[in-house]
């Protein structure tokens, strides 16, 4: 059961009590390094507007020492939540992590299971200090009144939508010594499309939208506006375009796939508005000074040897040719990438549509290696331990890892 209040009052209240460029935390029942504020293992979030979510089971560790911020840590043998109440945007999070005397592991996700940092590990005594951009949004579009959200993004995925910037500290031995905060402007990537690119809100099932920032320096945000089940008609008339464009700037980027859903209307002027309203959004986000890149849809687990698409991605190419528009074609890709899997290939699909955390990641690949490929200013923002990804060669289940977010399971995503 999920309960409704504004953190909208909070956000604020925080921002005047202790400002925008305060949000710095020292995690741990030691001293308090300076310019920081205290946050022991029983402080869950409140009214003041930050601390653990409920159900975290935490444990403190003072090891002593004259730094303090790195002296002490919180740790728990199971996945643990830490939310700030803050206004929409994009914000700069530094995560300090290690222990003085043993070895840490720590997976970092935000808001809906967006993976930020895989698998950072020290050694006894060693500290790592990282940093990734995490964006914030409301459902309100100023003038426009604000997004219909569907009854799930009122519940299993509230995290996407509500006022709280939301970190998931995970791994073998997450230790977490400091967390600072930051609102910042930088160049923003927005996604629309449908559930094999939003932000899934439920293991085992995942999109490679909530893999791609995973893949970005802290010089760039991932903005994930896709959600399950939509087609471009329905993200269109839901006001997922207009929230985009509202917030949307000179340099960012507007990344499109949508054909899994748009492919069943059975109008016979489906493809030609399917094929207009791409070319309409193309020149809105160009009106706009940003990058419009259009992606066709990876393939369905049945597509290895047949096409399941209807000809979308066709439309796609006609468009992104007729229009000069960067073009990443994840249905070709998919294609060499899921014969390349042999045997695994059921391990990187929950079902005939929808993918596994080791199948997003792979496809998220793919779409890093296609912003490389088109040589986008974007390119520079990529990762440096991303050395290239090459279908034909992907990695095996056990080389992908990702340990799974806590919570329910089960719930199917919309559309097929």
């Amino acid at each position: 059961m999920v309960v409704f209040w504004s953190c909208s009052t909070i956000g604020v209240m925080v921002w005047l009590c202790i400002g925008p460029s305060n949000l710095r935390f020292d995690l741990g029942p030691g001293p308090v390094a300076e310019g920081f504020t205290k946050i022991s293992p029983g402080d869950r979030f409140s009214a003041i507007g930050f601390g653990f979510e409920p159900g975290a089971e935490l444990e403190g560790i003072d090891r002593g020492g004259q730094d303090p911020l790195r002296s002490d840590f919180i740790t728990s043998d199971r996945p643990f939540y830490f939310s700030v109440a803050v206004p929409e945007g994009n914000y700069k999070v530094m995560v300090t992590l290690g222990d003085r005397q043993g070895p840490s592991d720590t997976t970092v996700k935000a808001e809906l299971r967006r993976l930020m940092l895989e698998g950072i590990k020290t050694t006894p005594g060693q500290f790592c200090t990282r940093s990734f951009v995490v964006n914030v949004r409301r459902p309100q579009i100023p003038g426009k009144g604000q997004v219909r959200l569907k009854e799930r993004e009122r519940t299993s995925e509230w995290l996407a939508w509500d006022d709280k910037l939301t970190l998931e500290f995970n791994g073998q031995r997450p230790c977490v010594c400091g967390i600072e905060i930051e609102q910042i402007g930088v160049p923003t990537v927005f996604l629309l499309g449908d559930s094999t690119v939003c932000d899934q809100p439920l293991e085992p099932w995942n999109s490679w939208g909530q893999m791609l920032p995973r893949f970005f320096k802290a010089e760039v945000a991932v903005a994930n506006h896709a959600e399950s089940g939509e087609s471009i008609r329905s993200s269109l008339s839901a006001g997922r375009f207009d929230k985009v464009f509202s917030v949307f700037g000179p340099g960012d980027y507007l990344f499109v796939q949508y054909g899994h859903n748009d492919m069943k209307d059975k109008d016979p002027n489906a493809p030609s508005r399917y094929k207009a309203d791409l070319a309409w959004i193309a020149d809105q986000v160009r009106a706009r000074g940003g990058t419009c890149v259009l992606v066709t849809s990876m393939e369905r687990k049945a597509g290895v040897d047949q096409d399941t698409l209807a000809g979308y991605p066709q439309i796609v190419r006609q468009v992104a040719r007729e229009k000069g528009l960067p073009l990443i074609d994840l249905y070709t890709t998919s294609k060499v990438l899921y014969k390349a899997l042999g045997r695994d290939l059921d391990k990187a699909f929950q079902d005939g549509t929808h993918h596994t955390n080791y199948g997003s990641y792979l496809l998220a690949e793919c779409v890093v290696q296609g912003i490389k490929d088109l040589e986008l200013p974007l390119a520079r923002y990529i990762v440096d331990d991303f050395s290239g990804f090459d279908p034909n060669r992907p990695q095996r289940p056990d080389d992908i890892r990702i340990p799974p977010s806590p919570g329910p399971q089960g719930q199917r995503p919309l559309g097929s």
